[in-house]
């Protein structure tokens, strides 16, 4: 019974076996066929390019300036809107006048009181000339005479210098703006008393023109000296917080002297035109500066790039039209369907633009359509 039963398994169970080794026969010799897949290609081509850096710039006015007391007193006035925008020679604070109005009095009455004693003077010194002529008087009278003459000329220059400077003083008490500019908050309300040594009373920051202050690698730095040995008057673009681009271009026109040595980077500046007074002191924008010269650099159709965990590649076909994974680094868009090739490719490479998806390195592929 027993034998029985093996034998009926092994007659059922032959079959099977049979069949898992026939399988993996064909499986082991069974070669799939490889059916090139048709691509486009295109020739890589070089461009002039102006090439540009970018940074983060910090718009900064021109002249910051802190209006402050000259004089001391009491300041009684503000005559302007805080933040408002203000002309040169605006008044800005008046401090109480009236002090330095009657110091400006009391020194051109001295004026007036030495200015009559030396008219007689001088009459005396000439009718004292005569007589010393005649041996009328001695002549230690005489030089007594010119003596007290003289004195009272100095005393009149120095009378009249105190005026002036008792206006200047009293001109001080109207204190007015020395730049066009937009002005800040008052710091020391009306009513406090001031002195040259108190607080800044506001600040008046320029508008137009305006600087971005920005920071360039010294790397990128290098590559602009390379293009232009001025390294000044590059065009230089701005975008606002919002992303757009600012209307006005303007122009580069200073670098530090030094490398910062923490950052490795450099400081540049440029001016702006500001008329619309969109540009405010301390605003944060994006930079973009362009070298003088231009220089030829590969293009790259953005559709022939692909990417991986590596970074950007493309597939370059060889002389025999066989497809090579070719990492590239990408410098900047030319365009919305270019990009500017940093490095990985030269004029002349072939690139598979279409059809890349069914693309097995080092295989042939069919061209179906080459613009070299």
């Amino acid at each position: 019974m027993k034998k029985t039963l093996i034998i009926v398994s092994a007659i059922i169970l032959l079959p099977i076996f049979a069949r898992l080794v026939y399988k993996g026969i064909l499986a082991l010799t069974y070669k799939p066929v490889y059916i090139p897949p048709k691509v486009r290609v295109e020739t890589i081509k070089e461009k002039e390019i102006y090439e540009s850096f970018e940074a983060t710039g910090r718009v900064d006015s021109v002249s910051k300036v802190n209006i402050g007391a000259r004089v001391s007193g009491y300041l009684k006035k503000s005559y302007f809107k805080e933040g408002a925008f203000v002309k040169k020679g605006q008044t800005l604070f008046l401090i109480e006048p009236e002090q330095y109005q009657y110091a400006t009095q009391i020194s051109s009455g001295d004026i007036n009181n030495i200015q009559s004693k030396l008219n007689y003077a001088n009459k005396q010194l000439a009718r004292a000339k005569e007589l010393v002529k005649q041996d009328y008087i001695a002549k230690s009278k005489y030089d007594e005479i010119l003596s007290q003459r003289d004195s009272l000329a100095a005393q009149l220059n120095i009378a009249r210098t105190q005026h002036k400077d008792a206006l200047r003083n009293l001109s001080y008490t109207n204190i007015k703006a020395p730049v066009d500019g937009r002005v800040g908050a008052v710091e020391i309300s009306v009513g406090n008393y001031v002195t040259p040594s108190s607080p800044a009373l506001t600040t008046i920051y320029s508008t137009n023109p305006i600087y971005v202050v920005f920071s360039i690698s010294a790397e990128d730095f290098d590559k602009l000296k390379k293009t232009d040995l001025r390294i000044s008057s590059h065009k230089t673009e701005i975008y606002l917080p919002d992303g757009t681009k600012y209307k006005y271009t303007g122009v580069q026109d200073f670098y530090d002297n030094k490398i910062d040595k923490l950052s490795g980077s450099i400081k540049l500046r440029a001016s702006f035109e500001n008329s619309d007074n969109i540009l405010i002191h301390g605003e944060f924008v994006k930079v973009k500066i362009f070298a003088n010269k231009a220089i030829k650099k590969a293009i790259v159709p953005i559709v022939a790039v692909l990417s991986s965990q590596e970074g950007k590649y493309v597939y370059k076909l060889d002389k025999n039209n066989i497809p090579q994974i070719t990492h590239i680094e990408i410098d900047s868009p030319l365009d919305s369907k270019r990009w500017v090739v940093k490095s990985g490719l030269k004029s002349g490479d072939r690139v598979i633009t279409d059809g890349s998806a069914k693309v097995i390195p080092q295989k042939q592929v069919i061209i179906e359509d080459d613009n070299e």
